[in-house]
């Protein structure tokens, strides 16, 4: 009886130590990794965080950037007209595109995970080519394609007696101009992600759903949308800011107008605080997509969380 007593405080004794040992070592392991990364984090406070709170300070100053004047600047824009008008902008901008570029990347994933491997290679590498090039660059040939007066857009429609459209001198198709440029040069972002995502879905989910009979559309809804949801909610979360942020798009094909129509927060910024000289109103106004990004991203963070919990 005493042997056994002995042999299984001997027992308890040695687990202790065990995970004794295991915590510390976890403690080391997190130590050490703290300090590799500890200068990819002062990297990012050096060249975001430090920005960031220069702008709250730059957005609290007059125009000369000598005297505080709290949110007099934010006061101001509050009563322009044309402050409102690149707010409304600015989200159907962003959401159009956003919207379109999911739904072209879920398409166009769909289309290449069907080809067999041996192809998938090139036209993944054909299809990724609008995204690889820098938006300037295309935006650029874009301009080209929308010119008033040799449009090559205006020249094939006239085969078909339509036209000349003014791409760019019109509002509504100034509008659309420089949505359609954005979604040909993000949906090859979501395709990227979404074919990853397509691949990780498991065969046997499309088997059993095709068992019970259920039909392509189904099986999308079903099986693919669920297996999806998290890459497609963060995707759409990255994309959104990114969108939101765009400034080369805009700045290049329309330079924000005709008559301010076409500007959002990052090319009105530029407008008021580097072409008009106040640096404050600029800030304050890049600064207003700080609120709207941020309700985008707790709806649409709590709802991954959920789902997770719910798992």
């Amino acid at each position: 009886m005493v042997d056994v007593t002995f042999q299984s405080s001997r027992v308890a004794g040695a687990g202790t130590r065990k995970r004794t040992s295991l915590r510390a070592a976890m403690k080391r392991k997190s130590t050490a990794a703290f300090l590799m990364t500890l200068p990819l984090i002062l990297l990012i406070a050096i060249l975001v965080l430090y920005p960031a709170f220069y702008s709250l300070h730059l957005a609290t100053l007059n125009k000369s950037m000598q005297r505080f004047v709290g949110f007099g600047n934010f006061e101001f824009l509050f009563k322009r007209q044309t402050f409102w008008l690149v707010v409304q902008q600015s989200c159907i901008f962003a959401i159009t595109a956003v919207a379109f570029k999911a739904l072209i990347g879920f398409i166009v994933a769909h289309f290449v995970h069907n080809i067999p491997a041996k192809g998938q290679r090139k036209w993944r590498g054909m299809l990724l080519v609008p995204w690889v090039i820098p938006p300037a660059m295309s935006t650029l040939a874009w301009l080209w394609l929308f010119d008033p007066s040799y449009s090559a857009f205006n020249y094939t429609l006239s085969f078909f007696g339509i036209g000349p459209i003014p791409w760019t001198g019109d509002a509504a198709w100034a509008r659309f101009s420089v949505i359609l440029v954005n979604v040909w040069f993000g949906a090859p972002f979501f395709m990227i992600m979404y074919l990853a995502s397509l691949k990780s879905v498991p065969e046997q989910l499309y088997e059993a759903a095709a068992i019970d009979g259920a039909n392509w559309w189904q099986r999308i809804w079903y099986v693919t949308l669920p297996m999806m949801r998290n890459i497609i909610a963060i995707t759409t979360l990255f994309s959104l800011i990114v969108t939101f942020a765009n400034f080369d798009i805009v700045r290049i094909l329309t330079a924000g107008g005709p008559l301010d129509h076409t500007h959002i927060f990052a090319t009105w910024a530029f407008r008021l605080g580097i072409e008009g000289g106040d640096i404050p109103l600029g800030a304050s106004v890049s600064l207003f997509m700080f609120p709207i990004l941020a309700i985008a991203a707790i709806f649409i963070l709590r709802d991954i969380n959920k789902r997770g919990n719910e798992a």
